[in-house]
């Protein structure tokens, strides 16, 4: 794909939202550019009639026009992080707030519109993009939900690394389907070590290593070039995202969270989660509250 048309575009963000559903089954159709994280569960996408089994860390990006049609398929709420967006702006389209395709939407998607047409529209992320990716779209989240002055700005800044994100992990997808992945024994015993363990502070590469029966040096060595993060950075992001489910059901207190997730303070907690989600537990709290409320 010829990617010199990529140094002029201009995105401009048209919605921003977090949807989680139970049992999600429907057809869309949009006038612009739909980028679908999945941030929970599976599901079936049939994109312009080809199927695509999206499942947790997938990106998918349609483009404007493209016939959706998703069903979930797992037990688990489906949560999805969406934006639609437009890749160059346009003062008559940025005045268009729904993002359904009318007919007399229809007519107006010009040519340079469709330059995403031609790419296979899934990607698979590794977990450092995926913390990445989170991290990013929250941040557009607020700037959308907040419309402060210089909120379009920064949501075009956003939206091009998230693009960037898409677009990087397209590379070479073929060719890594239905390969065994190298280490990938060590990698897996240890994966299923730190689930099981994520709440003892305590956890350490040392102990990991032990259990994966392999050195801490080799460990370290096959997460970062397998997954692209850091052990440790991956306890972390395991106790992030569980905390992130407690806070969500809402019965407990975010002190007793943080010992619950394995962190040995509050003050650690709270660092380490606006390090790694882009806002305070706090902050995180209250955006679900408002989100349960405007969906009620």
């Amino acid at each position: 794909m010829d990617q010199s048309w990529m140094n002029s575009i201009s995105p401009f963000v048209r919605a921003a939202r977090i949807m989680k559903s139970s049992s999600l089954t429907g057809e869309w159709m949009d006038h612009d550019h739909v980028f679908t994280y999945i941030e929970q569960g599976e599901a079936e996408f049939f994109l312009g009639g080809v199927k695509y089994e999206a499942r947790e860390g997938d990106i998918l990006l349609m483009h404007p026009l493209m016939s959706h049609i998703i069903k979930s398929t797992s037990t688990v709420p489906l949560i999805q992080f969406i934006f639609h967006f437009d890749l160059f702006y346009d003062e008559e389209r940025s005045l268009i707030i729904n993002t359904h395709a009318s007919k007399r939407m229809r007519k107006k998607v010009v040519e340079r519109e469709m330059q995403l047409a031609s790419i296979v529209p899934i990607s698979h992320l590794q977990i450092a993009d995926r913390i990445d990716l989170k991290k990013r779209f929250l941040l557009l989240h607020k700037e959308f939900l907040d419309k402060r002055p210089g909120g379009s700005l920064m949501m075009k800044a956003i939206c091009l690394e998230l693009l960037h994100i898409f677009l990087k992990n397209q590379t070479d997808r073929k060719d890594d389907e239905g390969k065994m992945t190298k280490g990938w024994a060590f990698i897996e015993k240890a994966i299923n070590f730190i689930h099981e363990s994520y709440s003892d502070a305590q956890l350490n590469n040392t102990s990991i290593s032990e259990y994966a029966e392999v050195s801490t040096n080799h460990l370290s060595h096959l997460f970062k070039k397998q997954l692209g993060i850091s052990v440790q950075k991956y306890v972390t992001h395991i106790r992030i995202e569980q905390a992130k489910k407690r806070i969500i059901e809402g019965k407990l207190t975010l002190t007793e969270i943080a010992d619950v997730v394995g962190f040995s303070s509050i003050h650690l907690f709270s660092r380490s989660f606006k390090a790694t989600v882009g806002i305070t537990p706090s902050k995180f709290a209250a955006m679900q509250s408002a989100l349960i409320n405007e969906n009620r």
